[in-house]
C-alpha cells in the first residue's frame, strides 16, 4: 500500500481551490467541493479501508474523478476522459510518481460505473461517487430544479427513478453493504415502503 500523505493534502488544496473559483466565477456557481467532492472522498476512503484498497490512490481518484467539470473541459458526458487528460497534467505538475498516477487515472477514467473497474481501487471511487448522491440529497433536489427543470409534482418519481438508477449501477458487493440504508433513506425521501420498491 503506498502511502503519500504530502501528495493526498497538496491535491485536495488544488481541487478545493480550483471548486471555489468555478464557484466564484460561473453563472450557476455550484460548489462543487462542499456538494459532491468532499461527500465522494469520504465514502472512498471509508470503502477502501473497508476493501483493503490502496489508501492514497483511492483518495487521489475520489479528489480528481470530476476534474473536468470544476474545470469547465469538454461536455459533461465526456468528463471522465478530460477528466484522465487534466488529472495527467495535474499529477505531473505535483511530481507524481508513474506507477501511482497511472492508477489514479485508471480510477478517473472509470469512475463513472462500476462496471468499468478494472480494480478494487477503481472500484472504491465508482461506488463513492454513487453513495455521495444518498449523503446528499439536497443537491439531488437541487439538480432536479435548475439543472433539469423538473416540476415539483414530478421530482418524487424523478427522484425514485434517479435513486434506482444510482442503486444499479453499485458493484453487488457495495450494494449488500448499502442495502438497508438505500430502503431507508427511499422510505424517508421518497416516501416509498418496500412493497413499493420491489
Amino acid at each position: 500500500m503506498i502511502m503519500m500523505t504530502g501528495l493526498t493534502e497538496e491535491i485536495r488544496q488544488y481541487v478545493m481551490d480550483r471548486s471555489e473559483a468555478y464557484k466564484r466565477d460561473s453563472e450557476d456557481h455550484y460548489d462543487f467541493w462542499n456538494e459532491h467532492i468532499r461527500y465522494v472522498y469520504k465514502e472512498a476512503m471509508k470503502l477502501a479501508r473497508q476493501y483493503h484498497a490502496d489508501e492514497t490512490i483511492v483518495a487521489l481518484g475520489a479528489l480528481l474523478h470530476d476534474i473536468a467539470l470544476i474545470e469547465k473541459a469538454g461536455d459533461r458526458k465526456d468528463h471522465h476522459l478530460n477528466g484522465k487528460i487534466l488529472s495527467d497534467q495535474i499529477l505531473d505538475r505535483f511530481s507524481c510518481p508513474e506507477d501511482v498516477k497511472d492508477r489514479v487515472l485508471g480510477c478517473v477514467l472509470h469512475h463513472r460505473s462500476s462496471k468499468n473497474a478494472a480494480n478494487i481501487e477503481e472500484l472504491c471511487v465508482c461506488d463513492a461517487d454513487i453513495l455521495a448522491h444518498f449523503d446528499n440529497i439536497p443537491m439531488l433536489f437541487n439538480s432536479a430544479f435548475s439543472r433539469n427543470n423538473v416540476p415539483l409534482n414530478k421530482v418524487r418519481e424523478g427522484m425514485k427513478m434517479a435513486f434506482e438508477a444510482d442503486y444499479n449501477e453499485l458493484s453487488e458487493r457495495t450494494k449488500g453493504l448499502f442495502r438497508e440504508r438505500y430502503q431507508m433513506i427511499t422510505e424517508i425521501v421518497l416516501g416509498c415502503d418496500q412493497d413499493e420498491q420491489e
